[in-house]
């Protein structure tokens, strides 16, 4: 299966931004990411994002328009990243479920960013050197305006 982009979803509600907290025990690691993967098979861009967002955050989202399209993370396991913006069609965000067990992580948390001002957002995501430019360049594709930290 190749991993070659991530589709991921930025989930947009009342100006709030939704991010998943990742846990990875063996590490002792946690972070906030995008929502997002790989795609499947014979899966659309706009289906992989769907089936992502309902995979990982219990929400059933509809795909609004391609946010960004960006080179990946020098040495990370994605080439590019493409960011679709999403609403919410129906469910509560929850943290759901990896299935791929080899990914050695699980979804802890989810959590709502206001996107109007960063100085509100928590300082694991503001000391984050990859979800903290990721946002910033979601809230400029956006058009807010800049609320550096």
């Amino acid at each position: 299966m190749s991993r070659s982009i991530r589709y991921q979803g930025a989930i947009v509600r009342d100006h709030q931004i939704l991010l998943i907290r990742h846990q990875d025990d063996a590490a002792g690691l946690s972070y906030w990411v995008v929502p997002g993967g790989g795609i499947e098979p014979g899966e659309s861009e706009e289906a992989c994002v769907q089936r992502e967002m309902q995979e990982e955050t219990n929400l059933d989202v509809r795909v609004i328009r391609l946010l960004l399209d960006e080179p990946g993370i020098p040495g990370g396991v994605y080439q590019s990243l493409k960011t679709y913006l999403c609403e919410i069609q129906d469910g509560q965000a929850s943290p759901g479920y990896e299935p791929e067990a080899e990914v050695g992580y699980s979804i802890a948390e989810v959590g709502w960013f206001d996107l109007r001002d960063a100085t509100t957002w928590r300082t694991e995501v503001v000391s984050d050197s990859i979800t903290y430019p990721a946002l910033r360049r979601i809230q400029a594709a956006l058009g807010y305006p800049d609320s550096s930290v």
